[in-house]
């Protein structure tokens, strides 16, 4: 289990994971090392860095007594300081910070970016046989969360807007922050919110063994095929039981993501308490988000839609969670396209916490002269304002092929996107 504690606390023998700051503010071209030299263990100590991260399996271990607990994201290790340097997280004073949605997307679309080759690398390793080591995952983890803590709605919605060809691994990332989502709409403590989120990132581990060709099938299975696909929430229990730090939540939501409350999914088809409330939550963030995405074979739904959708099916999802759930996104999630009452199209830019009704919208289109408008961002909670959804609007994708440009920063969207 990786270790935050005070630089103070370091010693000679100590492997060194990731120094929580800024590459500039440390003397080090690398993050991941033992201390062996006393002379690097007092450049540490006399540098502007407080706190790091340490590897006990590789390195000595601090009294328990003296250990600090986890606090925060430490910043993505790299042999390369220039391309740290780019991708720094914001001070320590600032990560839990609210911000806008327009503020958190630069940082967001780096914690996609560090997303997205993590899971390429887990992936990797699990296809050539070797062990997956998940807990090596916490400190990516801990920069979702605290990204989700500062704005809920930013990562999740840049998460959504994956490319067809890196779908498999942008989800895993993309229901890491749904879990986490969630868990905080629910009040979970931040470490439950922690472990939710680390069940979420490696949830679908088991299609890094699923045959490419049928991953990756432009069309719909056939029943040999699709028997193959059911079989990966087991091989990814395998993968983990036989890899090192999967806990019982990860154990549980890999194998039993794809289950129903009324009992008819698989792989066990179980139902009551055997489907426990972190499974349950990991089929709701796992539905969503592939339905939302654009597929190899399908685009995406649009969110609003989707939200009806699921509501809709009976049996399937379970209602309180879903409601919880719902209330974490929004009834309009972040990049719907919603119809106003001025007879004006809209996209959904932010959610207000005080109104699930009453998002942050920008009007870009007139239904009456069926001609794009100035875009207006307008917030439907304020008092003085006199317009409101009254509806979602169909056919997002054949009108509005480049909605997503409405209401994204297309810097971020293209950091995120790689």
């Amino acid at each position: 289990m990786l270790k935050k504690i005070a630089v103070s606390q370091l010693r000679l023998g100590m492997h060194v994971h990731a120094l929580d700051g800024p590459w500039l503010n440390h003397p080090f071209w690398r993050t991941k090392f033992v201390i062996a030299d006393p002379a690097d263990l007092q450049r540490l100590v006399d540098s502007s860095v407080s706190e790091c991260w340490i590897n006990p399996q590789l390195g000595l271990d601090v009294p328990a007594t003296l250990a600090a607990q986890p606090k925060a994201a430490p910043p993505a290790a790299s042999e390369n300081p220039e391309k740290t340097a780019e991708l720094l997280t914001a001070p320590p004073e600032l990560r839990n910070a609210s911000k806008s949605l327009q503020e958190e997307l630069q940082q967001a679309a780096a914690i996609c970016n560090r997303g997205r080759a993590a899971v390429v690398s887990m992936f990797n390793e699990a296809r050539m046989g070797k062990t997956v080591d998940s807990e090596g995952c916490l400190p990516l983890v801990a920069e979702i969360a605290d990204s989700v803590e500062r704005n809920p709605g930013a990562l999740v919605s840049l998460a959504r807007l994956k490319t067809r060809h890196d779908y498999s691994y942008m989800h895993s990332v993309a229901v890491c922050a749904l879990m986490v989502s969630m868990g905080r709409q629910m009040g979970m403590g931040e470490e439950q919110r922690r472990q939710a989120g680390l069940a979420g990132l490696m949830h679908d581990i088991g299609k890094a063994v699923m045959p490419v060709a049928v991953l990756d099938k432009p069309g719909s299975l056939t029943d040999v095929e699709f028997s193959v696909m059911r079989s990966h929430p087991r091989r990814g229990y395998d993968i983990l039981v036989e890899g090192r730090g999967a806990t019982v939540e990860m154990l549980d939501v890999v194998l039993h993501h794809h289950e129903r409350v009324d009992g008819t999914g698989y792989p066990e088809k179980i139902s009551g308490d055997a489907f426990t409330q972190i499974a349950r939550m990991g089929a709701i963030c796992d539905v969503y988000d592939a339905i939302t995405s654009n597929r190899p074979y399908k685009r995406g739904w649009d969110p609003a839609e989707s939200i009806a959708r699921m509501a809709g099916w009976k049996g399937h999802l379970d209602p309180v969670l879903f409601g919880v759930f719902v209330r974490s996104l929004g009834i309009y999630p972040t990049g719907s396209l919603v119809r106003m009452a001025s007879s004006r199209l809209a996209v959904v830019v932010e959610q207000n916490a005080s109104s699930l009704v009453s998002p942050i919208v920008k009007v870009f289109f007139s239904t009456k002269s069926d001609m794009p408008i100035a875009p207006v961002l307008l917030d439907l909670s304020r008092s003085d304002c006199t317009d409101r959804i009254v509806g979602r609007e169909q056919g997002a994708d054949e009108r509005f092929p480049n909605l997503v440009d409405v209401w994204i920063d297309p810097t971020a969207l293209r950091r995120a996107q790689g």
